[in-house]
């Protein structure tokens, strides 16, 4: 059967979590339709041969090397524009967010009778509340100074027709990356479906940005430059 949909995972020196991912992605795949591409993006570790020794045994998985880390948003930009199926999406590989949740996601599109306007994002639960307070502030923040409700904005995964994929325009290659997504869907007028996704602590790994309270201040930096950046660029078509 060919693949309906194809998920985008960037790993980033995940070499520990790659295993638990095809283990855990197993059971998504289940289903013939959804396919799965692992993205090596720029990774210093072991993650290269770790990819390399288990993918023989998942038929439902491949690989893609970006031999330069070029940031968050990239790795998945270029996975996405090696997939050829109906439907696109991505998630991460730290495990925490679940990979059963991409089924439940597809399940949501599938019930709607495969919609190309349909975008489906995950809405976290179980958060540290410091996480909660932070991420409840950016969201405020930013659903007002680009003037529509944007909530949750880092939530996974994200799934959504490949027509929408084809028109974007400049996207960022860092963490604004998830910002420009879900403000693009918005402005599309995209049927947006949230729904409840369990959010535990990383198994294995360490984040690459969220490491206290200075990383979150530089992450608020990037991100307010990038909505500057996108609002003066709106005001301008």
């Amino acid at each position: 059967m060919t693949e309906r949909l194809i998920v985008v995972v960037p790993c980033y020196n995940e070499a520990r979590n790659i295993p638990l991912i095809l283990k855990r992605f197993s059971e998504v795949a289940s289903r013939a339709d959804i396919g799965l591409l692992l993205v090596d993006n720029g990774s210093s570790d072991d993650t290269p041969a770790i990819i390399s020794e288990q993918l023989p045994s998942f038929s439902f998985a491949r690989s893609f090397r970006v031999p330069v880390n070029q940031g968050y948003g990239w790795g998945i930009l270029q996975g996405l524009a090696q997939c050829d199926s109906d439907y696109l999406g991505w998630t991460h590989a730290d495990m925490q967010t679940d990979p059963l949740d991409l089924l439940r996601a597809f399940e949501i599109i599938e019930k709607g009778g495969f919609r190309p306007d349909i975008y489906v994002k995950g809405q976290r639960r179980g958060r540290p509340l410091s996480d909660s307070f932070f991420t409840g502030g950016m969201s405020i923040f930013e659903s007002l100074y680009l003037g529509m409700p944007l909530w949750d904005i880092n939530a996974q995964p994200n799934i959504f027709h490949r027509s929408f994929f084809d028109v974007w325009q400049s996207p960022p290659h860092d963490f604004a990356f998830d910002l420009f997504v879900y403000y693009q869907a918005r402005r599309s007028k995209l049927d947006i479906v949230r729904f409840d996704v369990q959010f535990p602590e990383r198994l294995h790994g360490v984040s690459t940005w969220n490491t206290g309270l200075r990383s979150k201040l530089r992450f608020i930096k990037r991100t307010l430059e990038f909505s500057v950046k996108l609002r003066r660029s709106l005001q301008q078509q």
